[in-house]
């Protein structure tokens, strides 16, 4: 009894280091400019980690301390919290498997659309209460203006990898025609009447397309791309946990059938 229980509390101790991935990947999407400004995904991780650090260090406390009834709880919940995460790792998938990026004559980089998108992820930016929110948020970020340190030439820019949310926010669609000054001011566009974003642009440094549906979409590509680097890291987790957790339950098992066989023995049973 006493070994399976030592060997319980090692085995939530690696649950315990496993919360450590889950949380690290909530803190990274808070610290990402278009996530932090999105604020959807970020928190449901890091309290998830964190649920699942507090239950993996109550089976540890009750492994080694050989509290059955904190053993239980704890496989009951863990269970839970995992059936949690994997089912937040198959949204996660299922709402970013849509959205890519269009290739543009001349340009290096991606023009997105936003009816490529999921439903839902749309849904998340089409509100204007939603959206006024967002996008003041992200016009106080320096992402265009360091494109202007960045880039002086026209040729430089277009041959240029830049972010999908940069692609969208910071200059006009491509198929308007706008005539390059910088990477944050257009003229004399050709077609305004190729897409309704031609007519939302604007040179104010503080309006430029942020009130465009290609903003909205390269804000959608750039939170797909981010999701799913984390989206790798949580089911990885999840596939650890599940080990975890059922190398925990035969040892329990195991640690119930020594003690059921140790009272026997004693004339207990």
């Amino acid at each position: 009894m006493a070994l399976s229980n030592t060997v319980i509390g090692a085995i939530n101790f690696v649950a315990m280091l496993l919360s450590i991935p889950i949380i690290g990947t909530g803190i990274w999407l808070s610290t990402e400019a278009d996530n932090s400004c999105v604020k959807i995904l970020q928190w449901p991780v890091i309290i998830l980690g964190v649920l699942i650090l507090v239950v993996a260090l109550a089976g540890f406390i009750g492994g080694f301390w050989r509290i059955p009834w904190l053993l239980v709880l704890y496989l009951i919940v863990m269970l839970i919290l995992i059936i949690l995460l994997a089912v937040l790792v198959v949204f996660i998938y299922m709402v970013t498997v849509r959205g890519h990026g269009h290739i543009e004559p001349s340009r290096t980089y991606l023009e997105y659309n936003l009816d490529d998108f999921s439903g839902w992820m749309k849904r998340r930016v089409r509100s204007s209460y939603k959206w006024d929110r967002i996008r003041t948020c992200l016009s106080s970020t320096n992402m265009c203006a360091e494109l202007n340190q960045r880039y002086r030439m026209a040729q430089d820019f277009f041959n240029a990898h830049i972010s999908p949310i940069q692609s969208g926010c910071c200059k006009p669609p491509t198929k308007c025609g706008y005539t390059f000054v910088n990477p944050s001011y257009w003229i004399s566009p050709i077609n305004t009447a190729a897409d309704m974003d031609c007519l939302q642009w604007s040179n104010e440094q503080t309006q430029l397309c942020y009130n465009c549906n290609s903003c909205k979409a390269g804000l959608l590509a750039n939170l797909k791309k981010e999701w799913r680097i984390a989206d790798i890291v949580l089911l990885l987790t999840l596939i650890a946990l599940i080990a975890v957790y059922l190398i925990g339950c035969c040892a329990f098992r195991n640690a119930k059938t020594e003690e059921l066989f140790r009272k026997y023995k004693q004339g207990y049973v």
